[in-house]
């Protein structure tokens, strides 16, 4: 900040022993260097404030450039035209080509018919009434 060399220093620093002597020259540096802290804490915060607020100006003045170039009506009515044409143009190709006959999916997981209990009269839970066979 100060071009202060080491030999300021030490003169200032004898100065102010002469001037205030030596029992109030303590208290006086103290103060002094809490004074000093106080000031660069205080640059420290403006400087972080001032960046603060101009990136939020920066950062306004961007999305209002953006809001200005965005036309949603605009932008619908596109999107409108593009769906309208690829629509006419999907018509025009179904009328030319034929469609090919489509085949079964194979089912690589399905069940064998006589598991499923829906198709199969074997699948019925076995009932309480005794048999012929067990009557003897």
């Amino acid at each position: 900040m100060f071009d202060i060399g080491f030999l300021e220093l030490i003169l200032v620093g004898i100065i102010g022993l002469l001037v205030l002597g030596p029992e109030r020259l303590p208290v006086a540096a103290r103060t002094l260097g809490r004074w000093v802290g106080n000031a660069r804490r205080m640059m420290t915060h403006i400087s972080q404030e001032i960046d603060k607020q101009v990136e939020i100006e920066e950062l306004k003045a961007e999305l209002k450039k953006q809001g200005e170039s965005l036309n949603v009506n605009e932008d619908i009515k596109q999107i409108q035209q593009t769906v309208s044409e690829a629509l006419k143009e999907a018509e025009q190709h179904s009328e030319e080509f034929e469609p090919l006959p489509r085949k079964e999916p194979d089912r690589p997981f399905s069940l064998p018919e006589q598991a499923l209990p829906e198709q199969t009269a074997s699948s019925q839970p076995p009932t309480n009434t005794p048999s012929a066979s067990n009557d003897k």
